[in-house]
């Protein structure tokens, strides 16, 4: 089992950056695949990044891509995502996720069997 915070959000210009952080405990932290994922007011929880337990291999929304990198530390138990050019369509509330095994439906919220409480972030126009 896993447990995850996360961290860093907060209130942000549009163009500005951010960096969120998910820490997570146990020492299986390496085994597990994770994915962002966001939900804003009134609409589902849509995916936003994901990346393998060995980071070799990440995955983006179209909506993201170009702007966010996913990224993780194994040895700090913690997984990443830097947000650069924010929009005000970004503003949602961020969750990290974790998977054993991240396959074809990853942008799915219910393949994820660990999930941690959330992070706000507010991009202003």
């Amino acid at each position: 089992q896993v447990q995850l915070l996360e961290s860093g959000g907060g209130l942000v210009q549009a163009g500005g950056s951010l960096r969120l952080s998910c820490a997570a405990s146990g020492r299986t932290f390496g085994r597990f695949c994770m994915g962002w994922f966001r939900q804003a007011p009134g609409k589902e929880r849509e995916f936003v990044a994901a990346i393998s337990w060995s980071g070799r291999s990440t995955y983006y929304a179209d909506a993201v891509k170009g702007r966010f990198t996913i990224s993780r530390d194994n040895a700090k138990n913690t997984v990443y995502l830097q947000m650069n050019s924010l929009k005000s369509e970004d503003t949602a509330v961020y969750y990290c996720a974790a998977v054993s095994i991240l396959g074809t439906d990853y942008q799915n919220p219910s393949m994820y069997n660990y999930w941690g409480q959330g992070t706000q972030v507010t991009v202003s126009s």
